[in-house]
């Protein structure tokens, strides 16, 4: 798993685009199946996949703009990002999958 290490970021379009240049490019998505990787249609189970490190945003006028950033990286070589809202708009099947990943850290 490698070191993350991101600098100040004030926005979530900050630390996409931080992750991005740091190689964590590609897109992720929760299906009925497991994780998806969007460039290719790959499928990942949670034993699949680590979680080196998440961030969270809060939205400063409206409570439904929570966001949590999934810093992700696959037994397979791919690094990138799974987006969820959180609080009470936030998806059943991210945060079932999230749960179910062993290799979850916060850093």
């Amino acid at each position: 798993m490698k070191k993350i290490e991101i600098p100040n970021m004030n926005t979530m379009t900050d630390l996409t685009n931080s992750l991005v240049k740091k190689g964590y490019d590609e897109n992720f998505q929760v299906n009925t199946e497991g994780l998806k990787s969007l460039s290719d249609d790959q499928i990942y189970q949670p034993s699949d996949v680590s979680i080196p490190n998440f961030y969270r945003f809060e939205g400063q006028n409206d409570p439904s703009d929570n966001a949590i950033v999934y810093v992700i990286e696959t037994n397979d070589g791919k690094s990138g990002m799974l987006i969820d809202a959180y609080g009470v708009s936030a998806s059943s099947k991210i945060g079932e999958f999230i749960k179910a990943v062993e290799d979850f850290q916060k850093k």
